[in-house]
């Protein structure tokens, strides 16, 4: 089983359907299921979410059901350290470093993200259209 990362504007796509990415993200979900991909997202992003989507019954009951089936990790202080110092050679958002060596410290291939430029961690970041949505 291939163990995935998702990031935040992903799950964010999933649940607000006005979003221009809605469908490919709820085709996305289809795929990882029917492929019985292993999903990985941060701890930190519940809040995240939550006050982005301005959270109501409807995100709680999702994280309730995300819950059971993916994993749900803490950074640590070891990733927090790592991505400090990538920070500070490579001049980037401490955010996304966070998310890409919390996923990468968790063993994950891949890493799925909206963002043009995202960070180079280690791990091979894709978008929809690796998975010809």
């Amino acid at each position: 089983m291939d163990k995935i990362f998702l990031d935040t504007n992903i799950i964010i796509d999933l649940l607000d359907s006005k979003r221009k990415n809605h469908t490919k993200a709820k085709n996305l979900f289809i795929k990882l299921i029917e492929n019985d991909f292993e999903v990985f997202i941060s701890e930190d992003m519940i809040t995240t979410i939550y006050y982005i989507l301005k959270g109501n019954e409807k995100i709680l009951e999702f994280f309730e059901k995300i819950i059971e089936e993916w994993n749900i990790v803490g950074f640590g202080k070891d990733t927090i350290l790592e991505s400090i110092n990538y920070c500070k050679k490579h001049k980037t958002d401490l955010e996304d470093v966070l998310q890409c060596i919390c996923a990468k410290n968790n063993g994950c291939e891949l890493f799925i993200t909206n963002d043009k430029k995202f960070i180079n961690c280690g791990i091979k970041i894709v978008n929809y259209d690796f998975f010809n949505l």
